[in-house]
């Protein structure tokens, strides 16, 4: 091909190169388009592919207004100065987004994402009946049976709440599960589930810091004093069983949760203790299945409520190591691809997405797709964290 050639893409309107991206739905895809050549990547970068692929992977991305990085001013969709500051921006944006997909797709840990209780609604005996003992799967402890318990109602219809604190102000949820409690020392061994399930995510809007009136040990209930919670998620309701089982309720799809508290909402009463005729709620075990994102966070500013996605950069990630030559100019070769882009590994394999300013694989050999070298890192899986400039 001659050196002034344009290629196919080259040829295409950007506008329309990146509604025909938009049908791809796997970051992947993105990452191998990006590969072909800057004038691809330039495309990706310019229709904000990565963040359309965001938003349709999880639809409470479009809150974010504008993106930031860590020590940096943050950076929103309006007009720039200038091309180059305009370019700047915009990847930016691309990285940010870029590390948000691949966060999105990773699958769930194995440990609840659920940090510590807040409150609860009620409490009937405390402390021998805390939210506390709903984080512990065991059904003794310290020698007496693990639960919670609500207060009595003659109400079939009083509801009530379980509040806690997620490990991170970002995580992508993929169900909650939750187990009634059996009280196996009452006659007939009654089951004291709810009738339905609800299950809200957001912030505490009047102090982002709430502490557990729990684990503080100062509060003579699980009571929290009133807290402005700001919703970002409410599911749908899930009926409950009346059975002594860790039920799942799979929320439609994975879910990024805004705030790092989850509401619990037991709705109605269907179990009545024989001693005092009242209706009660109890549950044994309360479990998250997700994944808290540890290096994207988000801040909230202005009035009305501004949504900032943050990338934090390698906080509690080590750096892996990298190759650095900086200061080539990047030129692109007869082939149409960046020739400062265009690296290879020690046995010829083609290193995608690069310049070679930041050219960068783990300890293994694999290769990390579209990283500044600034940015690289990987999750503490070793999954590869994709679409870096």
């Amino acid at each position: 091909m001659e050196e002034d050639t344009p290629s196919l893409v080259d040829l295409l309107d950007s506008g329309l190169a990146g509604r025909i991206l938009n049908y791809l739905d796997e970051p992947m895809d993105l990452a191998r388009f990006t590969a072909v050549s800057f004038s691809c990547r330039r495309i990706v970068v310019e229709s904000r592919c990565v963040k359309d692929l965001c938003i349709r992977i999880c639809p409470e991305v479009s809150r974010f207004s504008s993106v930031m990085e860590e020590d940096k001013m943050s950076v929103s969709g309006g007009p720039s100065s200038s091309e180059d500051f305009a370019w700047t921006n915009l990847n930016m944006e691309h990285r940010v987004y870029g590390k948000l997909a691949h966060e999105l797709i990773v699958p769930p840990m194995e440990k609840t994402c659920i940090c510590e209780p807040v409150c609860a609604s009620s409490t009937d005996h405390y402390p021998r009946e805390s939210i506390i003992f709903t984080l512990d799967p065991r059904d003794i402890k310290h020698g007496r049976p693990s639960y919670w318990s609500s207060k009595g109602e003659s109400s079939r219809d009083v509801s009530e709440t379980l509040t806690y604190r997620l490990h991170k102000k970002l995580s992508v949820v993929h169900e909650v599960k939750i187990r009634p409690f059996q009280a196996y020392f009452e006659r007939e061994t009654p089951i004291y589930s709810a009738n339905a399930v609800r299950f809200r995510f957001g912030y505490s809007s009047s102090s982002p810091g709430i502490k557990s009136s729990v684990l503080d040990g100062f509060m003579l209930s699980d009571r929290s004093p009133s807290e402005d919670y700001v919703w970002t998620y409410i599911s749908q309701e899930y009926p409950m069983l009346q059975e002594d089982e860790l039920q799942s309720f799979k929320l439609p799809r994975p879910v990024l949760c805004i705030g790092d508290i989850l509401q619990v909402e037991l709705l109605g009463r269907v179990q009545r203790e024989e001693i005092d005729g009242l209706y009660y709620i109890c549950v044994c075990h309360v479990y998250v299945v997700g994944r808290p994102l540890s290096s994207i966070s988000f801040e909230v500013q202005g009035q009305p409520r501004q949504y900032v996605l943050k990338y934090l950069g390698h906080q509690g990630h080590p750096e892996m190591p990298f190759e650095d030559t900086s200061g080539a100019a990047s030129q692109e070769d007869e082939t149409g691809t960046s020739s400062d882009n265009q690296d290879s590994d020690e046995d010829g394999n083609n290193n995608l997405f690069h310049d070679s300013d930041n050219q960068d694989s783990d300890e293994d050999g694999n290769i990390n797709l579209f990283f500044d070298s600034d940015y690289q890192d990987s999750d503490e899986d070793g999954n590869v964290n994709l679409f870096r400039d």
